[in-house]
C-alpha cells in the first residue's frame, strides 16, 4: 500500500474561517495508508511547498494530497513541488476544500465534516494512481491570426517580428477593421488612419506575413502545435498584379449599392476599392451586386480595362495550411439599430449611429470632413448624443456595458464643436465611465472648454416634427422633463460580437459567454487564452474594449503564442482516455459524444488521439461495456472515492 501524505492549507481564513483544518488533519491521519498529515497557513507559499518536499523525502511518501483551493489554480504548483522531491507529479492530487466547501458553507461543523470526506476521497483516488509521463508532440512554427483589425494586425506583427511565419486572414477585401473608419481617436484626437495605415502597410510588406484578404476560415482540425486549417479564398475577379488602379471600371459600372465603409451614407459600384488606403490596393467585384457572370450580363468593366486585369474565370480556392497556434481577433459590430424603433433609426435620415458620425467627421468621409445633415446637406446647429443605446438594458437589449461609448460620445461632441463653433451639443447619459489614462481629463475638457451639456437621464422617444427631430428625455438631476428640437441625433449603439463569430467559435471549439463574445480560460489569470489549448483571444472578440486595451491584449496573445512556437516540442497531460480493445465492440457511441474529436474508429476498434483528449470522461460515462476509461480516474477509483465520502 502507498505511503500517503496529506497537507491541508488554511488559505489564511478563506478555508480556516469555515473549516477546522486541525481536525481535518487529525482525522486524515487515521485514514488507512496516510502516514503523514499536517496543516499550514499557506501551502502555496515557499515555506508551504518546502514542507511538502521535506515530508516526501523524510517520510518516503509514495503519494501526496493537498487539500486546498481549485486544482485550476495550484495543481501545477504542487505537482512541480512533488517532482522536485523525486516523486512522480501524477502521484499528487488536489482535494478542493475551498471552492467546493468553505466558500459555500457557513456551518463550521458541517463544512469540516465535508472537508474530511472530500480529502478522504482524494486519498482513495491517489492510492490507485499510475505514475505517468507527459505526452510529447512536435510543433509547427507558424501562426494563424483570424481578423485584420487593429488587434489582428498587432498580433501578426508581433509574431512576425519574433521570426515566426503568420497567416493573417480577413474576410473583407481590406484589412483595417473599424479603426480605419474612425476620424480621430480619444483621448489624444490623433487621426486614426494616420496611426493605423503604417501598421497596415508593414503587415502587407512583412516577409513573414501571408496576408489573405477576402478569405474565411472554413475548417479547423488537429491540436495545439499541429492545427490543420482550410481557408476559403473568395474570387475578386480582378488580378492585383495587372490592375493599375486607373478607376475606369468604376466609372462605367451601372450598379450602385450602399457603401459599407461609409455605413450607407454614400454608394459604391459593384466593382470597387473599399477606401483610398486599402491594403491590398486592388479592386473587388461584388458578385452579389453585379448583374451576373454566368452568363455575363454586363461586362462593361472588362471592356474598358486596358491592362486586362478583369478575370471573370476566377474561382473560389480552398487553401490548406498547418499552424501551431491560432489567434482569434474577430472584432465587433454595432447592435442592430432597427431594434431601437423608439429612436427613429431608419425612419429619419438624420438619426445616425456612432460610426456614421465618424465618417461625417473624417476628412476622407462622404462630406470631406464637414458635418452636414444627410437629409438636406445643411450644417446642424443642435445635435443630441444618446449614450447606452442598447447597452445596460437587460430587459430588452444587451445587459453589459459597451465600455467605449462614454469616451467616444465625448469625442463626438468635441469634434462637433470644433467643426460647428456656434453649435450646441447635448449628451444624454446614465453615468460616465472614463477609466483609462487621460480619459477623465478628456471628458472634463469636453464640458469645460467646449461647452458640451451633459443631461443625466434616458431618452424615451425621438420623432420628426416640422423639419426637426423632437427628442423627449428626462434630467434626473433636476427632476425635469427635457424636450429638444434637434437637427441631428447620434446614437451610441452597443457593441456586439462580429457577425459569424459564433459560427467561428464552433469551428475553433472555443467557448462563448452569455453575450456571445469569445470566452477566456480565466478572467484574471488567463485573460488572453481560450479553454482550447493553443488558441488565443485578442481585442473586441473577447469583450468590448478601446484601442489601447485591444492593442495590449493583441500583444499579450502574441506573446502567449510565441511561448508555444518557440519550443521544439510540447508536452500534454497524460491523464487521457485508454481503450480496452478486448471489450470494445466498435459501436462508436464514445466517438459521437467526444467534445474534442479525440476518438475515431480504426479496424473496428476505437482509437484515442492522446494529444486531442482532455480527459473529460464523457466517453467513459457513455460506454456500455466499460471499454474506455480515463487514466488515474478509472471507474474503480471513482467507486472508491464515493465509498470514502459515504463513510464506507
Amino acid at each position: 500500500m502507498k505511503r500517503t501524505g496529506v497537507f491541508i492549507c488554511r488559505c489564511g481564513i478563506n478555508i480556516a474561517g469555515t473549516v477546522d483544518v486541525e481536525k481535518v488533519a487529525k482525522e486524515l491521519y487515521k485514514h488507512t495508508g496516510v502516514v503523514h498529515s499536517e496543516d499550514y497557513i499557506y501551502m502555496c507559499s515557499d515555506p508551504g511547498q518546502n514542507l511538502i518536499v521535506e515530508a516526501i523525502k523524510e517520510k518516503k511518501l509514495d503519494s501526496v494530497i493537498i487539500a486546498c483551493c481549485s486544482p485550476t489554480l495550484h495543481e501545477t504548483t504542487f505537482r512541480n513541488a512533488a517532482k522536485s522531491a523525486g516523486l512522480n507529479p501524477f502521484q499528487c492530487e488536489i482535494a478542493n476544500i475551498r471552492e467546493q466547501c468553505s466558500w459555500v458553507h457557513k456551518d463550521m461543523e458541517k463544512a469540516t465534516e465535508k472537508s474530511i470526506k472530500i480529502t478522504r476521497s482524494a486519498v482513495e483516488r491517489v492510492r490507485r494512481n499510475e505514475s505517468l509521463e507527459p505526452i510529447s508532440i512536435p510543433v509547427t512554427r507558424k501562426a494563424l491570426v483570424i481578423g485584420g483589425g487593429i488587434s489582428g494586425i498587432q498580433s501578426a506583427l508581433d509574431l512576425a517580428n519574433s521570426g515566426f511565419e503568420v497567416i493573417l486572414v480577413e474576410r473583407s477585401p481590406s484589412i483595417g477593421g473599424h479603426m480605419i473608419q474612425l476620424s480621430e481617436t480619444f483621448p489624444t484626437l490623433d487621426c486614426s488612419q494616420c496611426i493605423l495605415t503604417p501598421k497596415m502597410v508593414e503587415a502587407s510588406k512583412h516577409p513573414k506575413i501571408n496576408l489573405m484578404t477576402y478569405s474565411e476560415v472554413q475548417e479547423i482540425s488537429g491540436y495545439v502545435g499541429n492545427f490543420k486549417v482550410k481557408i476559403l479564398k473568395k474570387p475578386t475577379y480582378v488580378d492585383p498584379d495587372k490592375c493599375t488602379l486607373c478607376d475606369e471600371c468604376t466609372r462605367v459600372c451601372p450598379v450602385v449599392v450602399p457603401n459599407e465603409f461609409d455605413i450607407g451614407l454614400t454608394g459604391r459600384r459593384a466593382i470597387y476599392i473599399p477606401f483610398p488606403q486599402s491594403i491590398p490596393a486592388t479592386y473587388t467585384l461584388d458578385i452579389k451586386a453585379c448583374p451576373g457572370l454566368l452568363p455575363i450580363a454586363c461586362g462593361k468593366c472588362e471592356d474598358v480595362c486596358e491592362p486586362n486585369a478583369i478575370d471573370f474565370d476566377m474561382k473560389p480556392e480552398i487553401i490548406e495550411e498547418e499552424v501551431g497556434t491560432i489567434i482569434a481577433a474577430t472584432g465587433y459590430d454595432l447592435y442592430e439599430k432597427e431594434l431601437m424603433s423608439e429612436y427613429g433609426y431608419g425612419k429619419y435620415p438624420d438619426v445616425l449611429d456612432g460610426l456614421q458620425f465618424e465618417r461625417l467627421c473624417s476628412a476622407s468621409g462622404p462630406t470631406m470632413g464637414k458635418i452636414l445633415r444627410p437629409s438636406d446637406h445643411k450644417e446642424p446647429k443642435e445635435v443630441v448624443f444618446v449614450q447606452c443605446v442598447g447597452s445596460r438594458d437587460p430587459e430588452l437589449h444587451c445587459a453589459y456595458c459597451s465600455k467605449i461609448c462614454c469616451m467616444y460620445t465625448a469625442k463626438h461632441a468635441m469634434l462637433f464643436k470644433h467643426h460647428v463653433h456656434d453649435g450646441q451639443a447635448y449628451i444624454f447619459y446614465i453615468d460616465i465611465r472614463s477609466g483609462g489614462k487621460g480619459y477623465e481629463e478628456f471628458v472634463q475638457r469636453a464640458v469645460e472648454e467646449d461647452g458640451v451639456l451633459y443631461l443625466r437621464g434616458k431618452v424615451s422617444k425621438i420623432f420628426g416634427d416640422k423639419g426637426k427631430l423632437k427628442v423627449w428625455g428626462v434630467d434626473t438631476l433636476s427632476g425635469k422633463d427635457i424636450e429638444i428640437d434637434a437637427d441631428m441625433v447620434v446614437l451610441a449603439m452597443a457593441t456586439r460580437p462580429s457577425k459569424g463569430a459564433e459560427e467561428l467559435a464552433k469551428k475553433l471549439k472555443i467557448a462563448i459567454d452569455k453575450d456571445g463574445f469569445l470566452s477566456e480560460a480565466h478572467p484574471k489569470l488567463r485573460p488572453v487564452e481560450s479553454v482550447t489549448s493553443g488558441m488565443f483571444l485578442a481585442g473586441a472578440a473577447q469583450a468590448p474594449k478601446d484601442i489601447p486595451e485591444a492593442v495590449a491584449q493583441a500583444s499579450g496573445a502574441a506573446a502567449k503564442a510565441i511561448t508555444i512556437l518557440s519550443q521544439e516540442r510540447l508536452y500534454h497531460a497524460p491523464t487521457v482516455a485508454m481503450v480496452n480493445v478486448n471489450l470494445c465492440t466498435g459501436c462508436e457511441m464514445c466517438v459521437h459524444v467526444c467534445p474534442y474529436d479525440a476518438l475515431s474508429l480504426k479496424d473496428g476498434k476505437v482509437e484515442v488521439n492522446e494529444v486531442l483528449c482532455e480527459g473529460c470522461g464523457t466517453c467513459s460515462a457513455t460506454c456500455l461495456r466499460a471499454a474506455i476509461q480515463i487514466k488515474n480516474l478509472t471507474p474503480l477509483q471513482v467507486h472508491e472515492m464515493i465509498k470514502a465520502c459515504l463513510g464506507g
